[in-house]
């Protein structure tokens, strides 16, 4: 007999609702009827254990398990600091995929070709994905989804400031690609190893897709570098918009970062802002030369001492400017996102629904 989970007699949100239902009807529809079990699962969603106080005991068993590099579940204790810090953290993460779908998506219908505007497609529906991965991950830390999505619509919660610059040019698909997703990689790679379970396994699936998003990203600008005189100055110049923007990327320079310490301490990060920044410019100067484009830095040399390449100043300034709601696009990314959530409210309350009346009917099978 074929067993299948499909449902939770817990609360679920609407989306749940709706896969658990999608499940349901499908192999309902596959299946013959003697072949079919479908088993109700009481906690089809694994939160974390809120039901023991912090004790020295506890703390001195929970930093020993991350010093051994065993894995944090969310049955396991931790730390509220520990908790409170992750759900920063994977929010913010999951808002900058979702908010990151916007200047890429605008591009979508103006995309040079079929097979371009296909790839273009499928990177943005899998930045979508992503958000959805990471969500259902901070949901492991016993926050809702939608406390979170309101608290972004409501401006009170952060996202990569990257995303507030305007996509000019189709060469600035090509860099966003080869810059933003490239230093992603970087930064998701060594949060693969994150000492939270759910977060590390989380990344394991979108460091792959990373990986596509970059190769895409980069065809186009070597595409466009071996093309013609006015192909190559526009990639040139989408370069030398994108190439700082991406540096900052990385967070605050480590001398005023507030939570590295204590993140690096819990392994939830196992480096440095500054190093994983380091690592992002030795990979990158390579593939520019690769294609003859010039990284707007006149700094930017290789130190036969450390093996790095040096780099220039940072633009601070601009970079908090932007965190704190003035950069080019941030009321327009805002009001992109809200008119989306509203417009998708009866689906979400469509999809619930019909989970709901369905829910009754599985449960008798």
């Amino acid at each position: 007999m074929s067993c299948i989970v499909v449902a939770s007699e817990a609360k679920q949100s609407p989306e749940d609702c709706f896969v658990i239902s999608f499940l349901a009807m499908t192999f309902r529809a596959i299946l013959p009827k003697e072949l079919l079990s479908i088993v109700l699962v009481r906690n089809f969603k694994t939160k974390m254990n809120t039901t023991i106080q912090e004790t020295p005991e506890h703390l001195a068993a929970f930093e020993n398990k991350i010093s051994c590099g065993e894995k944090i579940e969310p049955k396991d204790w931790m730390p509220e600091r520990y908790r409170k810090q992750l759900i920063r953290m994977i929010s913010q993460h999951a808002h900058s995929e979702i908010v990151g779908m916007l200047p890429e998506g605008n591009w979508i219908t103006r995309a040079p070709s079929l097979r371009r505007k296909k790839v273009l497609l499928a990177k943005v529906q899998d930045e979508a994905g992503h958000g959805l991965y990471l969500y259902c991950a901070a949901e492991t830390l016993g926050v809702d989804r939608r406390e979170l999505v309101e608290a972004l619509l409501a401006g009170k919660a952060k996202y990569s400031s990257i995303f507030n610059y305007p996509t000019l040019s189709w060469a600035d698909i090509g860099v966003i690609g080869w810059f933003v997703d490239g230093a992603a990689i970087v930064n998701q790679t060594m949060l693969a190893r994150s000492s939270y379970g759910p977060y590390s396994r989380a990344m394991l699936r979108i460091c792959s897709e990373e990986n596509f998003h970059k190769k895409q990203g980069y065809e186009i600008v070597a595409t466009l570098a071996n093309g013609t005189a006015e192909q190559r100055a526009m990639v040139q110049d989408a370069v030398n918009r994108w190439w700082w923007q991406s540096l900052m990327m990385f967070g605050p320079s480590d001398a005023n970062s507030p939570n590295s310490e204590e993140l690096l301490r819990w392994k939830v990060k196992q480096e440095t802002n500054d190093e994983l920044r380091q690592r992002f410019v030795n990979i990158t100067v390579p593939q520019a030369k690769a294609v003859n484009l010039t990284l707007p830095d006149s700094d930017l040399k290789f130190n036969s001492e450390t093996g790095d390449y040096d780099f220039g100043k940072i633009n601070w300034e601009e970079f908090y400017n932007v965190i704190n709601g003035n950069g080019p696009c941030n009321a327009e990314r805002m009001k992109a996102r809200r008119l989306a959530d509203e417009n998708g409210k009866w689906v979400r309350e469509a999809a619930e629904e019909y989970a709901r009346k369905n829910f009754s009917k599985t449960k008798n099978i």
